[in-house]
């Protein structure tokens, strides 16, 4: 092989490496940040009225002044840069760079410290990705971007759960839908060195502990339909809104939104704050507690958590701060699940709050292959592939009657629109010569 094939090859070593030790250095200051804020809060019960409104108000503020393309999750901004390679490549810039890097970490962990229901894990896509172009462009490698975003995209969903096969299928399934042959070799070399250096600083653990639940017989097959068809009714309809109003809550009240983003986004931080405050703090944080207790078997968690959940994650989602779906999207059906125990008593709590997790997460994400994988990785559970599977098949299938476009790809288009728009623009102040 060639000496440039080499070179091209340790640059996406590198930049997996790269990611995996970011991605493990943003994971411990996710949780340090998190907890700071159910510190203050233990300390002062009514301090997230002030608070969590300042924070969104701030981070809406910051994320627009300085780093547009760093609000949301980021994974539509990857995959809006994955569109626009070809046609507009210094589009890219304002998607995946350095500076989105040090925007997302900086606003995210901010969102986290005000108690915003957040997660780091669609972050960290971006993240990854930007860091990818970066290794690639200070190798000296400056073709192949796409393969670049797609790599550096699953390193980070690899690293960010710990769990690198689910990186793999989530490169395939949402990131990749022309997924090429000849990058496969590369992305999955990729996505094993980020999991290795996560694996070597954090050592061997899965996300939400280790689960050892299972179906008692066929007749709890009724289980599997119930999470399937409830799970994705609610996240359909969860990404329906998100959808919606990413198109045309702006619009609403003669533009009254559009005009004042950040007020708008201080008034969600206010609600979700009376939220928290109502349901005891569960509105609050990523939820990865609550969901690894109700994994666990903790009957503990209030009745309707799942749904309080979806509305906190819903304000969070509109509000356009920077961060990420998973986390709180399988935190809110772990407890959709538990709350449908009540129609399947005979199965273990813990069975449910798992089935739930994954029918929610796949209806919202509509990446039903992604969704089992992750959920299976994270509890080291092999004894419930068929019914998780069989689960996030359902709810995929119910999801996309309530939302037929999947909720990543249909935010991406903003980016696309807006890319083009720029490149219109730039074409339009090119003087033509004079004739």
């Amino acid at each position: 092989m060639s000496l440039t094939h080499w070179r091209s090859q340790l640059v996406f070593w590198s930049g997996g490496l790269v990611v995996g030790l970011v991605a493990v250095a943003l994971a411990i200051a996710s949780d340090k940040a998190q907890a700071l804020f159910f510190i203050m809060r233990g300390h002062v019960v009514w301090l997230p009225l002030i608070l969590t409104p300042v924070g969104f108000g701030a981070s809406a503020f910051i994320s627009r002044r300085w780093f547009r393309g760093a609000q949301g999750s980021g994974i539509p901004q990857v995959i809006a840069a994955s569109e626009i390679v070809r046609h507009h490549p210094k589009g890219l810039d304002n998607l995946v760079s350095m500076r989105i890097v040090v925007g997302k970490i900086i606003l995210l962990l901010l969102g986290l410290v005000c108690g915003a229901p957040i997660g780091r894990e669609g972050p960290t896509v971006q993240i990854g990705a930007s860091l990818m172009r970066f290794t690639a462009r200070a190798g000296g490698i400056v073709s192949n971007e796409s393969a670049l975003l797609l790599a550096g995209g699953a390193a980070g969903v690899a690293a960010a759960f710990n769990t690198p096969l689910a990186g793999i299928v989530f490169a395939i399934e949402e990131l990749g839908k022309s997924f090429e042959q000849r990058t496969s070799g590369t992305v999955i070399l990729t996505v094993m060195l980020a999991g290795v250096a996560s694996l070597g600083l954090l050592g061997d653990y899965t996300y939400f502990g280790r689960d050892t639940v299972g179906l008692i017989g066929w007749g709890d097959v009724w289980a599997v339909a119930i999470c399937g068809v409830v799970g994705g009714l609610l996240g359909g309809g969860f990404s329906r809104l998100t959808i919606f109003g990413a198109k045309h809550l702006g619009g609403l009240w003669g533009g009254l939104i559009s005009r004042h983003p950040v007020v708008f986004a201080a008034t969600c931080g206010l609600v979700l704050a009376v939220l928290g405050l109502v349901s005891g703090g569960a509105a609050f944080g990523t939820g990865y507690s609550n969901a690894k207790s109700l994994l666990a078997g903790d009957p503990s968690m209030p009745f309707g958590y799942g749904l309080l959940r979806i509305a906190s994650a819903l304000l969070a989602g509109i509000s356009g701060i920077p961060g990420g779906l998973f986390a709180p999207s399988l935190s809110a059906g772990a407890g959709v699940g538990a709350d449908l125990h009540w129609l399947v008593p005979a199965l273990p709590l813990a069975t449910m709050a798992l089935l739930g997790m994954v029918g929610y997460f796949s209806g919202v994400v509509q990446s039903p292959l992604t969704a089992f994988v992750i959920v299976m990785e994270m509890t080291n559970d092999h004894n419930m592939v068929l019914p998780l599977i069989a689960t996030s098949l359902l709810a995929y299938s119910v999801s996309r009657l309530i939302c037929p476009r999947p909720l990543y790809h249909a935010l991406s288009q903003t980016f696309v629109r807006q890319a083009r728009e720029r490149r219109l623009a730039e074409a339009e102040t090119v003087v033509e010569p004079q004739v």
